[in-house]
């Protein structure tokens, strides 16, 4: 017994889930609550959180909170029963995107989501290649595991081929992109797998989220269309508002995809996601593949997703996300002028960053000095976290309800954590 008691939390992790799960930061955060943009942890000391979108509006929104409890107590069961839940969310959300996409399926997991899109994919070209870019993150099935090269499977199949990923701060054209793309379907023809589909979240959110113009992507969405390939839109990330600009990444990117994924923020931290597609890729899909889901769907699941989808529109939060995205993109360009270290400032709405340098010129990456700055800011009580090609990205990517008050908090951390930290 007093070997138990004497166990961190961290040990009890390991003997109880196994190894090497993950956690952020040098110093793990013990969170016990969180209410709006604000965390605290087991000894009561509160954090800013400017990272996390599974609480898209706010933690423990109370509306969200009570949507939940009361169905709850009401019913849950699944979708081989009649429930108004499921369709009148079905019907409110694909409200949001233009014709065709107006078919939707409901599943618990952005994981999940991508994997049947990729299933709706390979019916309704009758293909099996996948074109991905190279440092991507789609979910953690079999078939979508196959989509990473930071995290690749030990078995990693060879009808799944790789692209650059695009980068803003050291441009690669549209053409000589759209270029690449049509490389990776030569191999996949040659291969005999043909081409299925492009999968790409629309903001390159995991390739550091860099500023593309509107239309960027039409010469490779084209290529892939004239390979008879469909066009898979990752809104995980994205999606909800968080551009500010628009409801949905690929919207702002000027395209229209033919499935859609979604995941994390949709229920508001309760676990939600979704496909959304036309009518003829969801018969194809249908005709193709048996498919059921005992908790896709739940009546609970869809009272959250819907208060969650109300909350947005009810307390402005797409317009939220672009006034104070803007201003605190501002600020980190005001910080650029005193830390060399800034060599760029990007994003949209309330997913914007920072990309570290070691060297201005040379936009040498500062890998190492990124991933102190994070630990260095986790100690200043701002949750923040880097990503990118080269791990050297400052990613925020706040609850929408993210204030100027907030922000200001933010940059005051990120100032007083530059001005500390060594450049190495």
């Amino acid at each position: 017994m007093d070997t138990v008691v004497s166990e961190t939390l961290l040990d009890r992790r390991e003997r109880l889930l196994g190894p090497r799960m993950t956690t952020f930061y040098d110093e793990p955060v013990h969170l016990v609550r969180g209410l709006g943009t604000k965390l605290w942890d087991v000894e009561g000391r509160e954090y800013l959180d400017c990272y996390n979108n599974v609480p898209h509006v706010g933690h423990c929104h109370p509306k969200v909170v009570e949507a939940i409890c009361r169905q709850a107590g009401m019913l849950n069961t699944h979708t081989r029963y009649l429930h108004e839940g499921i369709v009148d969310y079905a019907e409110d959300l694909t409200g949001t995107f233009a014709d065709p996409l107006k078919s939707m399926m409901v599943t618990c997991t952005g994981s999940e989501a991508n994997d049947i899109a990729l299933r709706m994919a390979r019916a309704v070209t009758g293909n099996a290649g996948v074109i991905a870019t190279d440092h991507t993150y789609h979910g953690n099935t079999d078939a979508v595991s196959q989509l990473s090269c930071t995290n690749p499977p030990p078995n990693r199949w060879d009808s799944v081929e790789f692209v650059p990923a695009p980068d803003s701060y050291r441009p690669v054209s549209a053409q000589d992109w759209a270029g690449h793309v049509e490389a990776a379907i030569r191999r996949l023809e040659e291969k005999g797998h043909g081409l299925a589909a492009l999968i790409i979240c629309p903001f390159f959110a995991n390739e550091g989220f860099p500023d593309l113009p509107e239309g960027w992507l039409t010469p490779a969405i084209e290529a892939v269309r004239k390979a008879g390939g469909v066009i898979i839109a990752d809104e995980v990330q994205p999606g909800f508002g968080r551009l500010g600009t628009h409801f949905w990444g690929h919207e702002k990117a000027g395209f229209l995809p033919d499935i859609v994924t979604m995941g994390k923020p949709m229920g508001n931290g309760h676990p939600v996601a979704g496909v959304v597609t036309s009518r003829k890729v969801m018969e194809a899909f249908r005709d193709t593949f048996r498919y059921f889901n005992t908790f896709g769907g739940n009546p609970v699941s869809m009272a959250a997703a819907q208060a969650t989808l109300d909350v947005i529109r009810e307390e402005g939060l797409q317009e939220n996300a672009r006034v104070v995205g803007d201003y605190a993109r501002e600020g980190l360009r005001e910080l650029a002028a005193r830390h060399d270290c800034i060599g760029d400032v990007r994003g949209s709405g309330l997913f914007f960053g920072a990309e570290l340098v070691l060297d201005r010129e040379a936009k040498t990456p500062a890998t190492a000095f990124t991933k102190n700055v994070a630990n260095a800011l986790r100690h200043k009580g701002v949750l923040m976290n880097f990503l990118g090609v080269h791990y050297n990205v400052l990613k925020m990517r706040p609850p929408m309800v993210f204030s100027r008050d907030d922000a200001d908090r933010m940059l005051k951390a990120v100032d007083e954590a530059l001005g500390e930290v060594p450049l190495a």
